[in-house]
């Protein structure tokens, strides 16, 4: 360990710092396709028992009608936030019939861009502008990409932390800002390691055949020609075969400073790419993307880590982060994991919360071009070969074996597992800790490597594994016994979501080429 960091362990263990961890701020967004009982993507639209996809706070879409995706309230509990993973789902399985949630985050059986329904969200301008963005995401890189689940976990430090560290350093310019370049250390020690996480929890070492169908792609075929897959692949998600762009290729954004990322993605959205320019943007109406920039929006800027926060009604997510700084940070690399009824359990929350204070706590250096490049060098390594045991990684000095460096970097979490086992009373933080050493050690105990054992051990396809899953988990939230309190707000919320999105169709009073007009508007202030 560094002395910085054994220093920066050292502080935080004093008593209020300490204390202030049982604070941590977490929310839980996980997406998952709705299907049919053959394991077909569902043809149906969003169902009205689930409220409005635009104005319900828990249970929206994603890119299609059938990604559904769950959000939980910041909560400073980890069970209680599982627990209100857990109601949605439930709940979920009273209101869609016959269909399943899938269990994986590579897709069911697709039958290309056609079978794929864009999601709808009304009729307001607000709606319109959220399909039109979908419909440029299925031209730019083919709706079969939008089919792909995963799970975004937010993170957050309690605002009492942040006084104190500022307090400690002088109290240097405004908080906000002091917390921004504090999250952006943060970001910049997250995308070194990143593939650490997707080591140990990558759970998409396959795939199901139709989705490449049509497609020049290098995996290999089983023996059954029924599946595709990588033998030491930990999450195909989050290679060139899920999000990534190869037209995003050029953006270079460090996260040295918020002017940095914020004038990047400004400019990805501003400035006309040739590449699309012969996607419909508006001419007589027609709206088969929102402009012809390299980015419609931030969100299409596709990252395993994001700076967030909470924007006003109308307002672009970069004009609330010169607003008020960055407010939480959001993973955005976790894989659905089959072998979980939630995709993701309490340990692996555990370990996701001890990683990101030691990305918080390490001395963070300024990135640069040749970083990058190191950066992106080794998490596609690891996605694609992340179990190969010669598999070797670049760092500062020079080569190294995955196993040597997660293994220094699970020695230097050590301490703050402890940390917060104290606050919390419990072992449970370093137990998950010896479970992510195992790992290392041994590459057959990870997700991905399961996957694959389990196809080769039942002789079941990915598809057929997937499904396996998928109704195995859908008979357990059939048969939870779900609290009437839990149902009744559930329930509320779902109609008060409809009345919502009526007041706000009804209240519309500029046109949608105006309402683009005014919301672009915003980028040429920042």
């Amino acid at each position: 360990m560094s002395s910085f960091l054994q220093a920066q362990v050292t502080q935080l263990a004093q008593p209020e710092r300490k204390q202030l961890l049982g604070q941590i701020g977490r929310g839980i967004e996980k997406e998952s396709l709705r299907v049919s009982t053959s394991g077909k993507l569902s043809q149906q639209p969003h169902p009205q028992a689930l409220g409005s996809a635009l104005t319900h706070g828990s249970i929206t879409t994603d890119y299609s009608e059938a990604l559904l995706e769950f959000i939980t309230p910041v909560s400073a509990d980890i069970d209680q936030s599982l627990a209100q993973l857990s109601d949605i789902h439930a709940f979920t399985y009273r209101n869609i019939d016959e269909e399943l949630l899938w269990s994986t985050s590579m897709p069911c059986v697709v039958g290309g861009d056609d079978s794929i329904p864009v999601a709808r969200y009304g009729s307001s301008n607000v709606a319109q502008m959220k399909t039109a963005y979908r419909y440029g995401l299925g031209h730019r890189y083919g709706r079969a990409m939008q089919t792909i689940a995963g799970i975004h976990y937010n993170f957050s430090m309690p605002h009492r932390y942040w006084e104190l560290e500022w307090e400690a350093t002088g109290s240097p310019g405004k908080l906000k800002h002091f917390i921004t370049e504090r999250y952006l250390d943060l970001i910049r020690n997250f995308r070194r390691h990143a593939w650490l996480l997707v080591y140990l929890y990558g759970a998409s070492p396959a795939l199901c055949p139709s989705f490449l169908q049509g497609r020049e792609h290098t995996l290999e075929k089983s023996d059954d020609g029924n599946s595709l897959y990588l033998p030491y692949a930990t999450s195909l998600r989050m290679g060139d075969l899920g999000y990534t762009s190869n037209a995003q290729s050029g953006l270079s954004i460090c996260y040295n400073s918020l002017d940095n990322y914020v004038e990047t993605l400004r400019t990805a959205i501003t400035t006309p790419h040739a590449e699309y320019a012969d996607i419909a943007h508006g001419e007589n109406g027609d709206y088969q993307q929102l402009n012809d920039s390299l980015l419609q929006i931030e969100n299409e800027f596709y990252s395993p880590i994001r700076p967030k926060r909470v924007a006003n009604s109308g307002e672009t997510p970069l004009s609330a982060l010169r607003r008020g700084g960055i407010q939480y940070i959001e993973v955005r690399c976790v894989d659905v994991s089959p072998f979980a009824p939630l995709g993701l359990d309490a340990e692996q929350i555990r370990f996701m919360d001890i990683f990101l204070l030691h990305c918080l706590l390490a001395p963070s250096d300024a990135c640069n071009e040749n970083v990058q490049r190191i950066q992106t060098a080794n998490l596609t390594a690891v996605v694609n070969r992340g179990r190969d045991p010669e598999l070797m990684l670049e760092c500062d000095d020079g080569p190294r074996a995955l196993s040597d460096w997660a293994q220094a970097l699970l020695e230097e979490m050590q301490p703050i597992a402890a940390l917060l086992d104290d606050v919390h009373e419990t072992v449970d933080y370093s137990e998950s800790m010896a479970t992510q050493q195992a790992k290392v050690e041994d590459p057959e105990l990870t997700p991905s490597a399961r996957v694959l054992r389990e196809m080769r051990e039942k002789n079941l396809p990915f598809f057929r594994l997937a499904m396996a899953y998928s109704q195995h988990w859908a008979q357990y939230f059939r048969e939870l016994e779900l609290d009437e309190d839990a149902v009744a707000r559930l329930q509320q919320e779902a109609d008060a979501s409809l009345v919502r999105q009526a007041e706000i169709e009804a209240t519309d009073d500029i046109s949608f080429e105006q309402y683009l007009r005014n919301f672009y508007a915003q980028y040429q202030l920042l």
